[in-house]
């Protein structure tokens, strides 16, 4: 008769064990599904903030364009056109991350970096343990009660 029980426990163990896998396998899906679907939601809004700054950027550009060059023209002073050049260097990066391919060329050099130059991402001192954290919070705490 102990055998038997024995044997139903064991089984019963396992299916939870199984169980407890599952759910663990279940959650930690949940939570990457969770983590792309924010980053998903704050590359949309740097985006979104590009193009807006784009378009008073855009029209500062535009009016400072046409202003220098009058000015230029008037005064007989091409110096007036030079400010144009920095100014265009702003507009063109705004313009190529905004609507342009800039996301896509910076993707692939990330990509690249983590393929090639793999040391270079490394951690000083290495990756956080919770060893580490809890030496950390106990010569943090005041009231330190060991455990």
């Amino acid at each position: 008769m102990g055998f038997i029980f024995s044997k139903s426990m064991s089984e019963n163990i396992k299916i939870q064990q199984e169980s407890m896998l599952m759910n663990a396998r279940l959650q930690l899906e949940r939570q990457l599904i969770m983590q792309n679907e924010m980053r998903e939601r704050q590359m949309a809004m740097q985006i979104a903030w590009s193009r807006e700054f784009l378009k008073y950027f855009g029209t500062f550009f535009g009016i400072a364009a046409i202003s220098l060059t009058a000015g230029a023209i008037k005064r007989k002073k091409p110096a007036f056109l030079f400010p144009i050049v920095p100014l265009g260097f702003v507009f063109t990066y705004q313009y190529d991350l905004g609507y342009g391919t800039l996301l896509q060329r910076m993707k692939g050099e990330a990509e690249n970096i983590l393929e090639t130059e793999k040391s270079t991402l490394q951690l000083p001192k290495g990756m956080i343990t919770f060893e580490s954290l809890e030496k950390a919070r106990k010569e943090q705490s005041k009231f330190f009660i060991d455990k």
